[in-house]
């Protein structure tokens, strides 16, 4: 590690922010904790103080039983606002475009700039405001989908596809396994921006997270529960679940589901084949290989640091740049159903 950045810290379990003693996503409970968004191997409960936005401590409480209402526990940062840490260190939190509340952290001491940005992509997000690039001395990205076959197709595609499998099945339905947190909200905005209307059907565990995101302005349209619903009645129905409910009893009650599953690993067929997913959906919330490529080039730092994925293949193609880098060490940062 360059000498010059020896106030801020890899870790095992999370980033160290040596004179501030705060720690950015950490994996075990810290005294103060930086939250960059609210999946699970990025936010956990238990800290003694957490700071991130607004929106990432409403999730958090409503997944994990974080107060976001106590201001001794928790601490609401708005986009673009900064905050003074201790040992002269300020952090402010940058739109990161991966889910509802996901920012960036922008960490200045003693002239230098260090952004942690977190989990993130570069497409646009009707639930979401998009990705900053921010001017930075060290960049510490993620590389869940750094691989050059990594290339996410366009989504007005996928979702024609998913459409036009409804319309040619009438007498079936289109089961989509989704993650709960941001991929189900983004799935169902894409569908209504792109001119689709009908109700969307919910399994129950995803009714709550989509009606925070509709408390936070993101409107999913006329979104209905499936308990209760006959099965004559959900046929040429889309039916958002949790993947884990894809293959499962639950799924049984549906006429004929043709099942889908929204995931940027939809792109390796081993993974749909896995899931008997009969309709890949290549969507994804992480940057894609070109996207972590050229945001790189775009923020131009003085040291790029990589984390959580794939980091060998994008720190071979730094070195190929001329671009200085190094891969961190962290644990307990999953792939996620993306």
């Amino acid at each position: 590690m360059a000498a010059d950045f020896a106030w801020i810290r890899p870790e095992p379990h999370g980033i160290h922010v040596v004179p501030a003693d705060a720690w950015i996503d950490p994996a075990r409970p810290v005294a103060t904790a930086l939250v960059t968004h609210g999946h699970a191997d990025h936010a956990r409960g238990g800290h003694g103080r957490t700071v991130a936005t607004p929106e990432t401590l409403a999730i958090m409480q409503l997944r994990y039983g974080v107060e976001a209402a106590n201001e001794v526990r928790a601490a609401p940062v708005a986009y673009g606002e900064t905050l003074r840490l201790a040992g002269g260190v300020t952090a402010t939190f940058v739109p990161a475009g991966h889910v509802l509340g996901s920012a960036q952290i922008l960490l200045e001491h003693v002239g230098e700039r260090v952004v942690v940005t977190g989990d993130y992509k570069r497409r646009p997000d009707p639930t979401c405001p998009p990705f900053e690039p921010v001017p930075c001395d060290v960049f510490i990205t993620e590389a869940t989908f750094g691989l050059p076959v990594f290339r996410h197709p366009p989504v007005a595609g996928e979702i024609a596809r998913l459409t036009d499998a409804l319309a040619t099945n009438p007498e079936r339905c289109v089961l989509v396994g989704a993650y709960a947190l941001g991929k189900a909200q983004r799935l169902i905005a894409e569908l209504r921006a792109h001119g689709y209307t009908p109700p969307i059907y919910l399994h129950g565990a995803m009714e709550r997270m989509c009606r925070l995101y509709e408390e936070h302005g993101v409107d999913l349209g006329e979104l209905r529960a499936v308990a209760g619903v006959p099965k004559g009645a959900l046929e040429g129905q889309i039916v958002v679940c949790p993947p884990s409910a894809l293959n499962d009893r639950w799924s049984r009650r549906l006429p004929d589901p043709i099942t889908a599953m929204a995931s940027g690993w939809m792109r390796v067929r081993q993974r749909a084949r896995q899931r008997n997913v009969e309709l890949p959906l290549v969507i994804s919330d992480h940057a894609d290989w070109d996207e972590l490529t050229a945001t790189i080039a775009e923020v131009n730092p003085a040291e790029t640091w990589i984390t959580h994925g794939r980091e060998e293949a994008l720190l071979r193609w730094c070195q190929l740049n001329q671009r200085r880098a190094r891969a961190l060490a962290l644990v307990g940062y999953e792939d996620e159903e993306d």
